[in-house]
């Protein structure tokens, strides 16, 4: 990799992802709205545009070698109060971006969802991370487009959003640790996830990129172990002495996530680790 384009670049993942290309002399450029992503993320050695991803026709012919497509709307709750910009982001803007890329003749990495593996109708989010990938697909197929798909599961790390709207499970007990209130448990805190700390979801992107081989469908980037949201919360309880509140279940809210697809490992020789406990253990 020489030159890469980073949608979404000043966000969660963005940020972590940004922050290994400089290590290894990767010149990045980013393309994000802010809508989620911050200033404060904002890398000295990154290039950042401040711009929506259906305008990443500014990019062309500037010889980008790869696009790693991490911009979305992607969270479940807020898609159920917007569809409509959950489609425009997740659908409409991947088309951009496989047009993009079909035009510039560029390899991208479309970072897809577990949710793949559930009923799309379950959400907004799910349907049109969804179509994401069947837009990856079509353009691959059809157009010859160099794509490749990731899926990721539950992300956690350093730069998650402590944010009770936007954040995940991990940044809304954050928020709510830190103000000494009890911990909302959805549901009976049952349902397991695969978390999956963010160094391994940038490690198994530049693996993908890096590498010439094809995937017939997708790469699956999750640890391969999950815990109960009520696993979860004995970590939190134990770290910052907190409480938990049930809350009513919400829709979305899938039983059970958990990568059993081994390509990664077996054709990438990425190799995930379980470093739950460990983080949380380490917050302060």
């Amino acid at each position: 990799m020489k030159k890469v384009l980073v949608s979404g670049g000043a966000g969660f993942i963005g940020t972590n992802l940004i922050a290994k290309l400089i290590e290894l002399k990767i010149e990045v450029v980013s393309i994000d709205n802010y809508s989620t992503g911050s200033k404060k993320n904002e890398l000295q050695l990154a290039k950042y545009v401040d711009g929506d991803i259906e305008s990443i026709q500014q990019f062309d012919n500037q010889n980008f070698d790869y696009c790693i497509h991490l911009a979305a709307q992607s969270r479940v709750q807020p898609s159920f109060e917007d569809p409509e910009e959950s489609f425009r982001v997740n659908a409409k803007g991947t088309l951009k971006v496989m047009q993009w890329a079909r035009k510039n003749n560029i390899k991208v990495i479309y970072a897809g969802s577990s949710s793949k593996h559930h009923d799309p109708s379950d959400s907004p989010y799910a349907m049109t991370k969804y179509l994401g990938e069947e837009i990856c697909k079509l353009y691959k197929k059809s157009y010859d487009v160099d794509v490749e798909i990731s899926r990721f599961y539950n992300v956690y790390g350093p730069y998650e959003p402590l944010d009770e709207k936007f954040g995940n499970v991990m940044g809304i007990w954050r928020c709510k640790a830190k103000e000494g209130k009890p911990l909302p448990i959805v549901g009976n805190g049952e349902q397991r996830r695969d978390f999956t700390h963010v160094d391994d979801i940038v490690s198994g992107l530049i693996k993908i990129a890096s590498s010439n081989i094809k995937h017939q469908d997708a790469w699956e980037i999750g640890s391969g172990v999950n815990y109960s949201i009520n696993e979860l919360f004995e970590m939190f309880r134990l770290k910052f002495n907190v409480t938990s509140i049930n809350i009513e279940d919400q829709p979305g809210n899938y039983r059970k996530t958990l990568r059993t697809n081994d390509d990664m490992l077996n054709k990438l020789n990425w190799s995930p680790s379980d470093q739950l406990n460990q983080y949380i253990q380490n917050l302060k």
